[in-house]
């Protein structure tokens, strides 16, 4: 059982690969000039990004798009996975509006995980509301995403669902610098990305792509099966420090194109 479900993992990812042939830029890391908003009336909305720009094309045509509704009953049990290796150290850090997200970064060496066998350094998170990826049809109030990159530049992507409930521990303690965040970049001083401070042992993962043009694919996505909690004072700081077009900032569920979405549970 346990070689069928590494030998169902390993062509996964090699189908993945070979799809994935072009380079990778995150837009949430490096920027985007190409307009683009989450409302369809301006014409720039999601069902339009992959005719804004020849660049954005894959917005429009991928066949390896995220994010995606999580059915159970289609995921596969994967136990050849394992647990997800964290290996994050506090690092200098700091925080802006993207206009279209809030996002954290780090500056120096604040550690990795290991996706595959292969090692990705923790860059960057940020938020969207509300949660991109869906679980048996239900999207949930705020999904984090945390951002790595391994020496090829390709990403991996953790992301964390929230649900309405009591307060997230590491947006109180980012809270006053959500709510004075401008366009201009602001040093947080050191931060633990370990104050995250929720690893769920058990999380889906499938191969995807950026959520944001350029939708570039060849993303690894794990995505904790646990929702948490975050409170409402928490996510309507978040929406209120972004740009007007960008405070529902999910991109629609994307179809799945017979990709498998995999399931570790420790045991």
């Amino acid at each position: 059982m346990k070689n069928t479900d590494a030998i169902l993992v390993f062509l996964a990812s090699l189908v993945f690969l070979l799809h994935s042939s072009f380079p990778l830029h995150f837009a949430e890391a490096q920027g985007n000039e190409t307009p683009y908003t989450y409302i369809e009336a301006t014409g720039r909305g999601p069902s339009r990004r992959g005719q804004l720009n020849p660049e954005l094309q894959a917005c429009g045509n991928g066949r390896m798009q995220s994010p995606i509704d999580i059915r159970l009953q289609d995921v596969k049990l994967a136990p050849a996975l394992g647990d997800l290796p964290l290996q994050y150290q506090p690092a200098a850090a700091s925080i802006k509006s993207l206009g279209r997200v809030i996002q954290v970064s780090w500056k120096g060496n604040a550690g990795n995980i290991i996706v595959n066998g292969d090692r990705y350094d923790l860059k960057q998170c940020h938020w969207h509301i509300p949660t991109e990826h869906a679980i048996e049809g239900i999207r949930y109030d705020l999904e984090l995403h945390i951002v790595h990159q391994n020496s090829d530049g390709a990403f991996a992507v953790v992301a964390i669902l929230f649900k309405l409930g009591r307060p997230d521990q590491f947006l109180s303690r980012l809270l006053p610098f959500i709510k004075s965040v401008t366009k201009e970049e602001k040093d947080l001083g050191i931060i633990n990305p370990r104050d995250i401070g929720f690893w769920s042992r058990n999380y889906f993962r499938y191969n995807g792509s950026l959520t944001a043009p350029p939708c570039s694919e060849g993303v690894v996505w794990t995505i904790f099966q646990e929702v948490i909690m975050v409170s409402e004072e928490q996510v309507n700081a978040l929406r209120d420090a972004v740009d007007n077009e960008f405070k529902m900032n999910a991109r629609p569920i994307q179809a799945l194109n017979g990709r498998s979405v995999f399931l570790y549970q420790a045991i």
